[in-house]
């Protein structure tokens, strides 16, 4: 593992529930929690990834880093059609825009209530520590569902700091995680595949490229 600096959540609370939206954003989280000696389980609940075999390799990859580390795993509903229904009218949103807002409460919100109904309170996610993501708009969304709750805190902690955005990426390799190519809703997806269609490169293929394996 990476030599990290020790964490200590909010609090002093002794356990955490991590919403993951993947293993190449949390592996590096989970392993610096591990370091820290944090007690956490992964909340699993990204009803947004499309189509559903992208959505089960995205989760069977964060399951199998999961039992490495022997690290309790929740596998959360794929409620996909109230992911649709929430979105409609939002279909041609740019990304990081009112869409994704829509996106990262509807994933907060399931995972503050199960942190209120297991006993968690503290809860944090993976979805920052892409460089790819708004990281205000993530924590804004996440202290919004928390705020639902007495007594749930939502962790803001900065995962991108001490290299954690460039940690994650040597660990996926060293890991050989699944490479998804897209942020993960269908219109990601089309959004995507036009560009690169566009730009004369070649469209997606789901299921084929892994880090390390090229």
């Amino acid at each position: 593992m990476t030599a990290y600096s020790k964490l200590q959540l909010p609090n002093n609370e002794s356990k955490l529930l991590l919403h993951s939206c993947c293993a190449p954003c949390s592996g590096d989280i989970m392993e610096r929690l591990c370091v820290s000696g944090i007690e956490y389980t992964v909340f699993f609940y990204n009803p947004n990834i499309h189509p559903l075999r992208e959505y089960e390799i995205r989760k069977n990859e964060n399951i199998r880093f999961a039992e490495q580390h022997n690290i309790p795993f929740v596998d959360g509903d794929y409620d996909r059609e109230e992911w649709f229904t929430r979105a409609k009218g939002m279909e041609h949103e740019p990304e990081r825009g009112i869409r994704c807002t829509m996106c990262f409460d509807m994933r907060f919100e399931r995972s503050a209530l199960y942190a209120h109904e297991h006993g968690f309170n503290v809860f944090t996610s993976s979805l920052g520590i892409s460089r790819w993501k708004n990281m205000d708009q993530i924590n804004d969304c996440g202290l919004r569902a928390a705020s639902h709750y007495p007594g749930i805190n939502y962790w803001t902690f900065n995962w991108r700091k001490d290299g954690g955005s460039q940690n994650m990426i040597t660990l996926s390799k060293q890991e050989k995680f699944y490479q998804q190519e897209y942020c993960g809703c269908a219109y990601s997806l089309r959004d995507t595949n036009q560009w690169r269609t566009k730009n004369d490169r070649q469209r997606i293929k789901i299921g084929v490229k892994y880090y390390g394996t090229e």
